[in-house]
């Protein structure tokens, strides 16, 4: 199912896998880079469905329009909490959790609060630009009072996840799960214990298993 949402900044776009009987619905935001056929997001939007979570796939409105260049934070914001309205009306009484990956996971920390989620879920979260450790992103990540997850790659040049779980030490809400020899698009090498599919297994797996713990603790 596909709904176009209205914003200030033009059309956004929900793309919604239904789960038959519904515990939770999880809306995910894209990276800067990409869009919401990611690896991680796809596999999250074709499994989760089976383990009782609606997963709403949220391409913001510079990517509906074919930009190439993703518009600034500010914007991303939002546009997001424009948004918000039309997944709490596809949501319910269910509780909703948001989140995705790289870009989209900060723009979910950063509005965690003014969209009413229920837990963030954060792929790949960009700590720092590459090579710019001085250029700390952690404050974004510390922003959200609710349960937080952060799936991250042990090669990401955007932060590693010991990196990640040394800077979210002290929050008891921030779950931080490794992804043994994944980068920032969560690719293995071939040298790899890991491969495509494994992957998606425990990304999906960490994933489910959180809106889980959060739901039903």
């Amino acid at each position: 199912m596909e709904i176009t949402v209205r914003t200030s900044l033009g059309p956004g776009r929900l793309v919604v896998a239904e789960a038959e009987v519904p515990v939770a619905v999880l809306w995910l935001g894209h990276g800067a880079g990409g869009g919401i056929g990611a690896a991680d997001l796809a596999a999250i939007a074709a499994r989760l469905p089976g383990q009782g979570v609606t997963v709403a796939r949220y391409e913001q409105p510079w990517r509906v329009a074919g930009k190439r260049v993703a518009s600034r934070p500010e914007q991303l914001d939002t546009a997001w909490r424009e948004t918000a309205p039309a997944v709490h009306e596809l949501a319910g009484d269910l509780p909703l959790f948001t989140g995705g990956r790289s870009a989209g996971a900060r723009v979910a920390c950063r509005t965690a609060a003014d969209t009413g989620s229920a837990g963030v879920v954060c792929l790949a979260f960009p700590l720092h630009p590459p090579g710019r450790p001085e250029s700390s992103r952690r404050d974004e990540l510390l922003t959200p009072t609710v349960p937080v997850l952060v799936v991250q790659g042990d090669r990401d040049t955007f932060g590693g996840a010991e990196l990640v779980a040394t800077e979210a030490a002290d929050r008891p809400n921030i779950r931080v799960v490794p992804v043994p020899g994944a980068d920032h698009g969560m690719k293995t090498l071939k040298s790899s214990a890991l491969d495509a599919h494994d992957v998606a297994g425990l990304v999906t797996s960490a994933v489910t298993h959180f809106i889980r713990d959060v739901v039903a603790p």
